[in-house]
């Protein structure tokens, strides 16, 4: 809005908050009964403290004309992603015939992997959105490791492209192209060109000053056999005499295959089932059941709307564990700096580009 469309209104009025991010401003204008409002969001401010603003959609890029690329299967992730779920299938036949202690142990293991997802290299790796201590990051890096999801650093530059490029040719798991392919598809096929053109452009300075992050990359390998595999298969075969068939395949396989579906969700139905209170021009969707499953991560309009927000949602602690989480290691003085949008931004936003669900919410 320039300088004469804003003198033409009767009434202005405008609403500062700083965040730990920078400013973000909300602005009500008037115009007889007429109400339009706009949060002006000044990226550069924004990315002050987090050192980065690849995670803000950019707009300029353009899909490029012509045919698309012809797919090209990975045969290896194929087969093992196979094996992977059939043995996860296997795997819920034992339950039945499982110790108590090792249904536990596999739901301590589940969290804590997908924490090291979460609020490691998604929350705080990907999206700068708090600070955390040393020992925080190395405990973030081993539960990384034990979620075997790629390493911190190829799981922030695919995140940062994500969102800088989402649902288009350069999103790794474009969710226009169907719901197998943002879920698992995107990982049995090559990467379309312009994913890996866009990822070499990023700015990853920040990731590679990470020594723990590069300390990971370099051993990520036997990290995964250690801490995604025999660490929890070799706990409940030991400590209480649990079967060796049970100890690996409830623990381990079962386990594993649960946390990349719950992750996979965020990427897939995430971006398809839900409403869209903050934004209805993008993709991603609001859908508590993701949330249940990926600790807080299915809060997907907002997060994609608001992606510098540490609880990458307006609602706190609800089916949110990932926020209790850094709220609590905040309160141990091991975090710190947590982003968080202002209830007039998000109501502004809301009321200028939502879908109205928020009104009988």
């Amino acid at each position: 809005m320039d300088e004469a469309e804003t003198s033409a209104f009767e009434e202005f009025s405008s609403t500062s908050s700083t965040t730990a991010g920078g400013t973000v401003t909300s602005r009500v204008t008037r115009n007889g009964n007429t109400v339009m409002e706009k949060d002006l969001l000044n990226h550069e401010d924004l990315a002050g403290d987090r050192g980065m603003v690849d995670d803000i959609f950019d707009e300029t890029y353009q899909e490029k004309e012509g045919p698309k690329p012809p797919l090209r299967y990975v045969w290896r992730n194929i087969i093992l992603m196979s094996l992977l779920h059939l043995g996860a299938l296997f795997a819920l036949t034992l339950i039945p015939s499982a110790k108590i202690q090792t249904l536990a142990w596999a739901l301590l293991c589940f969290v804590v992997s997908a924490l090291g997802i979460t609020a490691g290299s998604h929350r705080l790796w990907s999206h700068r959105s708090y600070k955390a201590t040393l020992p925080l990051r190395i405990f973030l890096t081993i539960a990384n490791s034990m979620a075997f999801q790629n390493d911190i650093y190829e799981w922030v530059r695919d995140h940062r492209v994500h969102h800088k490029f989402s649902e288009t040719d350069a999103d790794p798991h474009n969710a226009m192209r169907g719901f197998f392919f943002s879920h698992i598809g995107w990982l049995l096929v090559r990467k379309h060109p312009d994913v890996i053109e866009k990822g070499q452009k990023l700015d990853l300075s920040d990731i590679k000053a990470d020594k723990v992050v590069m300390f990971q990359r370099r051993y990520y390998k036997p990290s995964v056999v250690l801490l995604c595999f025999t660490l929890p298969a070799v706990v409940p075969w030991y400590f209480w005499d649990e079967s060796i068939i049970i100890s690996f395949f409830i623990p381990a396989i079962l386990r594993y295959t649960l946390g990349l579906n719950a992750t996979w969700l965020v990427n897939s139905a995430a971006h398809m089932f839900g409403n869209r209170p903050y934004d209805q021009n993008i993709n991603p969707r609001e859908n508590p059941l993701v949330s249940l499953g990926a600790l807080g991560e299915g809060f997907h309009n907002y997060h994609h709307t608001f992606p510098y927000d540490y609880s990458t949602s307006e609602f706190g602690w609800r089916f949110n564990l990932t926020t209790a989480f850094i709220d609590l290691m905040c309160l141990l003085g091991l975090a710190s700096d947590r982003k968080k949008v202002s209830k007039e931004v998000i109501l502004a936003r809301k009321m200028r580009t939502g879908d109205g669900s928020h009104k009988s919410g």
